[in-house]
């Protein structure tokens, strides 16, 4: 993959950064106060709980948990059970058990400061190349290049000409790194401004290319947009999946805690009874359910 000369990174930062600071969206985890509040830990917990799932989804639930757990040695007296009420219908249960384990190893390891080191973050549960960078940068100011899925979109279209980005890799990294000013505060703003122009203009069904500050130098508009094929994985449907099941077991623990129920009552008119069964099984499987005799509950 050929690398970008100067110039082009320039000019592809330098409008970029002009644009987030007059549009990016007043999001919890980008304002000062929150930063004053919960540090480096809100902006962990924050990363946690939008790998996948919406902002508008995750803002009351981020709210909650920071009340709830304002640092990480909070968060370690919190029982497992009680993590996952907590977590609620945020999606992807394990996140929480993760970010339980990784509060604990924060406490144990590091007294209770989330670590600012990339490769210490990157040894916690949970996490791995994009929100260890995201703490870096977004919580401590480092340079670092922070790529996720709405960043590689506009690196395929602006730089490579590509519709959609290929499957995730380390060229995504080295490609992002070429473009990062070089003063430490742009390389932040950088950043952030490449994942909000993917988020809401960059889009992956409906690119608004008459309002991108980059339509201008964009390698696929100048192209014509073409079509040039999408090879990333599909995430398969929710409705009547495995994942749906399981959700739907969790909720009805969540809503009996601290008691247990019967198993035999839990989702008993489930149309498919065999996936019904796998969902128990590999919930107890992963730690977020626990079997006692007849009975089903969250972990004690």
């Amino acid at each position: 993959m050929p690398s970008p000369s100067l110039p082009a990174a320039a000019e592809v930062s330098l409008p970029l950064a002009d644009w987030y600071r007059g549009a990016a969206r007043d999001l919890p985890w980008r304002r000062q106060r929150f930063h004053e509040d919960f540090g480096a830990w809100g902006t962990l917990v924050s990363e946690f709980m939008l790998q996948q799932t919406p902002v508008n989804r995750v803002i009351p639930h981020l709210e909650a948990w920071l009340d709830r757990w304002p640092t990480p040695s909070a968060m370690t007296a919190a029982t497992t059970a009680e993590v996952l009420q907590q977590w609620a219908n945020l999606g992807y249960p394990r996140r929480a058990l993760w970010l339980h384990r990784a509060a604990v190893e924060i406490t144990e390891r590091h007294g209770g400061i989330v670590p600012n080191d990339v490769d210490a973050l990157l040894k916690l549960s949970g996490i791995g190349d994009y929100t260890a960078r995201a703490v870096a940068v977004f919580a401590y100011g480092d340079r670092h290049p922070v790529v996720d899925t709405n960043t590689r979109r506009v690196m395929a279209r602006a730089i490579l000409g590509q519709a959609q980005p290929g499957p995730p890799s380390r060229r995504d990294l080295e490609l992002m790194d070429s473009l990062l000013p070089a003063d430490v505060v742009d390389s932040a703003v950088f950043n952030a401004a490449a994942m909000e122009l993917g988020a809401t203009v960059c889009t992956a069904r409906s690119p608004r290319c008459d309002v991108c500050p980059l339509v201008g130098v964009c390698a696929w508009v100048a192209a014509g947009r073409p079509d040039t094929g999408d090879t990333r994985r599909r995430q398969a449907t929710f409705e009547g999946s495995d994942r749906q099941t399981r959700g739907a077991v969790l909720r009805i623990l969540r809503d009996a805690a601290p008691d247990p129920v019967l198993i035999d009552s839990v989702l008993a008119e489930w149309p498919d009874p065999l996936q019904r069964d796998r969902a128990i099984d590999s919930l107890i499987a992963d730690g977020l359910a626990e079997a006692d005799g007849e009975m089903l509950s969250l972990p004690r």
